[in-house]
Parts: C-alpha cells; structure tokens; sequence
C-alpha cells in the first residue's frame, strides 16, 4: 500500500479530493490532502504566500509521515511538487503531475503557459487590488469543469477562494541530482480547457515522464472521473 500526499491547483484547496481520497482509503492506502498555506479553509494572509512557503509546508507534512510518498500536483500544484522534490527527494517514491504544470530549472510557470497561443477570453481571471485573483463564477464550468456534472461543479463554485499570483512568476530553483533524482509520472486529461493537452505534451517532451496515462476527462478528474483517476494513481504506485 503506499502513501498518497495531494497537491491541489490554482484556486483550489483540499476540498477538492473529497472523491478521490475515499476510493484510496478503502483500497488500503494513506491519504493526506492538505489545504496550502492561504487557501481553503487556511487563514495565512495571501500577501505573505510564497511559493517557497507552499513547498516548505507540504515538505514538513511528508517528513512526518512513516513511508515514502507518492506525491500528486494538480494543476499549479505541479510547481509545488517540483518544489518539495528539490527538498527532500529521499521522501517521495514518484512525482505525479495531473494534468499539472512540469516547469523546467529556471523558468516560470507563466513561461511555460504562454508557449502556446489561445483565445483570450476576458473577464474568465479578475485581478485584485491584493495581488491576487478568482475566476469568474460563469467561467468555472467552461474552463476547469466541462465534462462534470452540474452538482459538481456547483459544489466546486461554492469553494474556490482567490489565488496568489506572486508563485506563477516565481522561477524554479531545481537541479538534477534533487529533483531530477525523482521518478516523475503523468495523468493527461484529454478534454482540458485549462491546460490544453497540446500544452501536457509539450512540457512533458522538456522533462519526460515515466509512466503517463491519459484520462478522457475534463481539467478536474477528481470530480468529473475519480474513479478512473484513482485507477491510474494507483497503477502508478504499484509500479514504484
């Protein structure tokens, strides 16, 4: 059985996995889905969230677990993990990037979002005063959640909170004998609006992965396919 730490993405927090972490618990495995430092229910200001922060959090949980994780970033939650990796490689068994940004050393995730091109569309991000942003409540189903039930995406509208945008223009500090030590592998979701399959596989070409899946799923498999995302998780740590 292994030891599952989720990393939820941008605008989200641990809520999220409120599927997922059912499944994986009655097939044997432990499971810890943290809200990160200012999201979710967690009351750190934002203008003090850095993502050096967020990895330091999710580095002090996996140090106090008893195994090795597999440890899942979803979304923005990629950078996260990459993060942590460069860390404490010797506490992860595998990096799983769902659907997640793969940034190589040195580059931000906003450089690695703008290589492809896309229709703008306004009003889908609105900007705070505070360095932070939400999405537009009539763009959450369109863009993370378009093949998910209503129910579903209701309940994810009820709970997204606004973003720090100071970690999408943080640059990598990652480097080889760290975080390139680490087993990587990833979930693709076909059908994603948000972070477009053309732009899954142009990362994972930088940075392969080993082994990658790929779900006929919306951005949001947690909620749209937990069961079929739950089943490649845990493929994935049979083979670690």
């Amino acid at each position: 059985m292994a030891t599952f730490v989720l990393v939820s993405g941008a605008w989200h927090a641990g809520w999220c996995w409120e599927r997922v972490v059912p499944l994986l618990e009655a097939a044997g495995h432990q499971v810890v889905a943290p809200d990160l430092l200012g999201m979710g229910g967690d009351k750190t200001p934002l203008s003090t969230v850095t993502l050096a922060r967020w990895a330091d959090q999710i580095a002090d949980i996996i140090a106090g677990l008893a195994d090795k994780v597999v440890l899942v970033g979803h979304s923005r939650g990629g950078i996260v993990i990459s993060a942590v990796a460069e860390r404490a490689p010797d506490r992860i068994e595998t990096l799983v990037y769902l659907a997640a940004f793969l940034v190589p050393p040195g580059q931000t995730l906003f450089d690695v979002a703008n290589r492809i091109s896309r229709e703008a569309k306004p009003g889908v991000v609105i900007a705070g005063d505070d360095g932070t942003t939400t999405i537009h409540p009539d763009a959450v189903g369109p863009a993370f959640y378009n093949r998910t039930e209503p129910a579903w995406i209701a309940r994810a509208k009820e709970q997204l909170t606004p973003e720090p945008m100071a970690v999408f223009t943080t640059p990598l500090a990652l480097t080889s004998d760290r975080f390139g030590s680490v087993r990587r592998a990833y979930i693709e979701c076909a059908e994603d609006n948000a972070v477009p399959l053309e732009l899954q596989r142009l990362m994972q070409e930088e940075l392969p992965c080993s082994p990658v899946f790929t779900l006929e799923s919306d951005h949001s498999p947690f909620f749209s396919s937990p069961g079929a995302l739950v089943d490649c998780l845990q493929r994935i740590a049979d083979e670690r």
